[in-house]
C-alpha cells in the first residue's frame, strides 16, 4: 500500500513539473529562451511554471507572428508586442494586464473586454475596425490612431487622460465621460467623415483641444449633431469666412456676391437674417458654434464657425 502511494506521489509530481504551455511560433520561443524561461532546442513549447508568475514581459521587434501561448502568463501586468507581425492577439486570459503595447502589428481584431484592470492601450498602427473599450474603465491612455476604425465610445472610460485616434475612418466619436477636463492629450485629425464629435462642454472642448479637423464640431448631443446635417456642402458657389473663430465681424468673401445670409445656431433656429453684404457684425451672440448660409439666388453654400 505504501509504494502504491509512493507510486501515485511520484506519477503526480512528474505530471506537474512535466506541464508545459504551447509556443508554436519559433520566434516567439527563442525570444523566450533569450529571456530565460525556456532552454534550448526550440521545440514548440515552453514550462508552464517558468511562465505562470511573469508580470513583466517583453518581446517586441522579435518577428512574432503568433502569440499562442501569452494564455499561459496569466500573472502578467505590462506586456509590450509590439513591431512584430502579429495578425491576431488574444489577451483574455491574461486578466491582471495594466499595460498593453500591440502597435506597429498587422490586427485586424483586438478583444479586452476581459482587461478591466487595463490602464494604458497603444494599439495604433494596425489594421482594426472596431475597438469596444466600454469593459476597461480603469483605462487612461488610448492610442488607437493609424488604424481603419469607424466609430468609437469612449463614453464609459471616466479616467481617461490622452485619447488619440487619428488617421482613421471615424464617423461616430462619443467622449462624453462626464469627465472631459482631464484630457490633456486629445487629436483626431484625418478623419475626412467624422463630422460630430460628442462632449461633455463643447466650448471647452474648442478651447483646449484643437487637433480636429476643419469638417469636424464639437456637439454636446444628437440635436446639435443633426442640426449640422446644413453642413459644409458647397454647391458651386465659392465662399470663404473669415476671422474663424470671432470677436466681432465676419467677412465674407467669394467670387460671386451674395443675395441672402442666414446665420443658424445648433439648434437650427435662424438667429440672423441680412441681405446682401460682406461683413456682419456677430458680436450680440452667445459663445458656441453657428453655421452660416450664404446663397447668390441660384447656388448656396454652408460654413461653420466659433464664436468666441
Amino acid at each position: 500500500m505504501k509504494k502504491l502511494l509512493l507510486y501515485l506521489f511520484l506519477g503526480f509530481t512528474l505530471v506537474g513539473f512535466s506541464q508545459t504551455t504551447l509556443i508554436p511560433d519559433p520566434n516567439f520561443e527563442q525570444a523566450l529562451i533569450d529571456l530565460g524561461y525556456d532552454t534550448a532546442p526550440i521545440n514548440g513549447s515552453v514550462p508552464t511554471a517558468n511562465i505562470s508568475s511573469v508580470t513583466f514581459l517583453d518581446v517586441r521587434s522579435k518577428n512574432i507572428s503568433d502569440l499562442t501561448g501569452i494564455e499561459g502568463f496569466n500573472t502578467l501586468t505590462t506586456l509590450y508586442c509590439y513591431n512584430n507581425q502579429l495578425t491576431s492577439l488574444d489577451v483574455s486570459n491574461n486578466t491582471a494586464l495594466l499595460g498593453l503595447y500591440c502597435y506597429n502589428n498587422q490586427l485586424t481584431s483586438l478583444d479586452v473586454s476581459n482587461n478591466i484592470a487595463l490602464t494604458y492601450l497603444r494599439c495604433n498602427n494596425n489594421q482594426l475596425t472596431s475597438l469596444d473599450v466600454s469593459n476597461n474603465t480603469a483605462l487612461n491612455y488610448l492610442y488607437c490612431d493609424d488604424n481603419q476604425l469607424t466609430s468609437l465610445d469612449v463614453s464609459n472610460n471616466t479616467g481617461l487622460f490622452t485619447l488619440y485616434c487619428y488617421n482613421n475612418q471615424l464617423t461616430s466619436l462619443d467622449v462624453r465621460n462626464g469627465n472631459n477636463f482631464i484630457i490633456d492629450g486629445f487629436a483626431t485629425t484625418n478623419n475626412p467623415n467624422l463630422t460630430c464629435i460628442y462632449v461633455d462642454d463643447a466650448d471647452y472642448s474648442n478651447a483646449n483641444w484643437p487637433n480636429i479637423d476643419p469638417n469636424s464640431t464639437f456637439v454636446e448631443n444628437e440635436a446639435e449633431c443633426e442640426a449640422l446635417s446644413i453642413g459644409d456642402n458647397t454647391l458651386e458657389l465659392d465662399v470663404f469666412i473669415y476671422p474663424n473663430p470671432i470677436d466681432d465681424y465676419l467677412f465674407i468673401e467669394g467670387n460671386k456676391n451674395p443675395v441672402s445670409i442666414s446665420i443658424y445656431n445648433l439648434l437650427g433656429a435662424e438667429v440672423i437674417a441680412k441681405s446682401a453684404t460682406d461683413k456682419i457684425n456677430v458680436s450680440e451672440l452667445s459663445k458656441g458654434v453657428y453655421i452660416i448660409r450664404i446663397s447668390d439666388g441660384i447656388n448656396q453654400t454652408n460654413k461653420r464657425f466659433i464664436k468666441n
